[in-house]
């Protein structure tokens, strides 16, 4: 019994339908990692795995219920000009795992949607490497899905936890990573995924993010915030939908309205509280 998906079904989607009233000024970005069978964690909100046949399903959820699947900067747009006459999604991928290329791709073709895929440069190759004990993309693999019109972004070189390291690590990171993924694919590099939790009750580490995030010529910035994309959201620091194994149908869809969004409010109330005891 989850006391997130009781008060989410019960109390909060029934508000959120009624708020909206048809008018919806939100955009889900959907986060997934792994797309395989297992479970990394009994915890829901930090699970990282998605079965094939629950992403399937998923996807084919969004496809059936007029979800287009679009990029990162597609959306932004939208949300800048506030053009809502389309139901849109990002879906998006941490890690850059092969199961993507074998379980999430064919998947996503099939419903014609694009995907958002991070990648974490010391675990590609020309042959497949290991990261957390699962299989990374090769980028021979990684150039053949950017010709299917698959997005990549950065997950920076090594998947530190950027908030503990010197800050030209950080530009490091960051710098090296986008200019990597750059030529071996040719193409820009516009969207960064901030690897673990997303301290954003540090307001001084979020500038020092941005900026170097500006510097190094990102458009865009994804992160572990929770919550639905609106016309207010800072493209820095943009919030995600975690999804895997554990989302039956009515609360995926909830999720996807925004019914969910409540629960970044108890999640900036912990990091707050971790701060300040640090």
């Amino acid at each position: 019994m989850r006391i997130d998906r009781l008060a989410t079904l019960h109390l909060c989607a029934p508000l959120t339908r009624l708020m909206s009233d048809g008018h919806v000024a939100r955009i889900p970005i959907l986060m997934y990692h792994a797309v395989q069978e297992g479970q990394s964690d009994p915890r829901p909100y930090y699970e990282i795995n998605v079965s094939p046949a629950t992403f399937a399903s998923q996807m084919r959820q969004l496809h059936g219920a007029g979800y287009r699947a679009v990029s990162l900067q597609h959306a932004l747009q939208a949300l800048r000009d506030n053009a809502f006459d389309q139901k849109l999604v990002v879906v998006t991928f941490d890690d850059g795992y092969q199961d993507f290329y074998r379980n999430a791709f064919p998947v996503l073709a099939e419903c014609q949607f694009t995907a958002s895929v991070f990648l974490i440069t010391d675990y590609m190759g020309e042959a497949a490497r290991p990261f957390k004990g699962k299989a990374c993309l090769t980028w021979s693999e990684a150039r053949e899905l950017h010709g299917q019109g698959i997005h990549f972004g950065s997950h920076t070189v090594s998947h530190p936890v950027l908030k503990d390291i010197a800050i030209e690590q950080v530009d490091e990171e960051l710098r090296i990573s986008k200019s990597v993924i750059e030529d071996e694919l040719g193409a820009a590099v516009d969207s960064f995924s901030y690897p673990f939790a997303f301290p954003e009750a540090d307001h001084r580490f979020r500038q020092i993010l941005k900026d170097i995030l500006v510097k190094h010529g990102y458009q865009n910035c994804v992160t572990t915030i929770l919550g639905t994309a609106n016309p207010q959201s800072d493209r820095y620091c943009l919030p995600r939908l975690p999804v895997n194994h554990w989302d039956d149908y009515e609360f995926f869809q909830a999720k996807l309205e925004g019914a969910y969004d409540w629960v970044h409010s108890f999640q900036y109330a912990a990091k707050f509280m971790h701060s300040k005891v640090l």
